[in-house]
């Protein structure tokens, strides 16, 4: 089964507070979570992997 993360956006001004990013085996493994950007705000520094 392909990898999955949960992220959440930590821009105070942002309605998003988590999601999940699934993605495929092809995706690289160099890879990480600030190589995005949240969908909602845009912001691309304010995402952090949520970690269990």
């Amino acid at each position: 089964m392909p990898s999955t993360l949960e992220v959440k956006c930590t821009n105070s001004s942002c309605e998003l507070d988590m999601f999940e990013m699934h993605y495929t085996y092809d995706m690289p493994d160099s890879v990480t979570v600030a190589d995005f950007s949240c969908p909602y705000c845009g912001e691309g520094e304010s995402l952090e992997e949520i970690v269990l």
